[in-house]
């Protein structure tokens, strides 16, 4: 059996990756990796600082993820992700152009 190559790749670290597609209308995939099992929080904001999706709220093992954000309620605007792993918070912009 021949193992993928990803099989092979070892996590070293917490990443956010850009969301792709952006600009997006009106789903995007953000891709993200934790290097050890942690409590992970995906959360979207709006430019004023506002909650308006959690996307991820949960344990997670050492790995890479992807989730898709539906934005198909939201108007058109810049808005804000943000990873959360235990002591480790990164952010990032996205644009949603409807």
């Amino acid at each position: 059996m021949q193992l993928p190559l990803f099989y092979f790749l070892s996590v070293s670290s917490d990443k956010l990756y850009q969301n792709y597609p952006n600009p997006f209308n009106p789903v995007t995939n953000i891709v993200y990796q934790i290097p050890r099992t942690g409590f992970v929080q995906i959360r979207v904001f709006d430019l004023l600082g506002s909650e308006v999706a959690i996307l991820v709220n949960e344990f997670k093992t050492e790995g890479s993820y992807s989730i898709n954000f539906d934005a198909s309620n939201l108007p058109s605007g810049v808005y804000i992700y943000s990873l959360r792993v235990n002591d480790f918070v990164k952010n990032s912009k996205m644009t949603l152009l409807k």
